[in-house]
């Protein structure tokens, strides 16, 4: 997804599926793949944040101990992932900028 949004350069780690099956580690709700990405950014989890747009996500990132679990979410789905702990429930990404959204 982010090759395709043209955003990879935007991100310093990226942890995804190649990995897990490499590194042996359990899919979500497991947190080990957000672990893994904290690790290689050498932040501690209750430092780093994750934005999930899935319940299982959300329960990854909590069961990590992240400092922030953002849930992103519109109607049903948005109370579905407070339901499962999220900190935080966007509809948007750009609902996080403070003065708006960046032009």
């Amino acid at each position: 997804m982010l090759d395709a949004a043209s955003l990879t350069q935007l991100f310093d780690v990226r942890v995804d599926g190649i990995d897990l099956r490499r590194l042996g580690l359990p899919g979500k709700p497991a947190p080990d793949m957000f672990l893994e990405a904290a690790r290689r950014l050498e932040t501690p989890p209750a430092r780093a944040a994750v934005f999930e747009d899935a319940v299982v996500g959300v329960e990854a990132g909590r069961a990590g101990r992240f400092r922030l679990v953002v849930g992103v979410g519109q109607g049903g789905h948005a109370a579905d992932l407070r339901a499962h702990s999220a900190d935080i429930v966007v509809a948007d990404l750009r609902e996080l900028f403070l003065d708006g959204p960046p032009m």
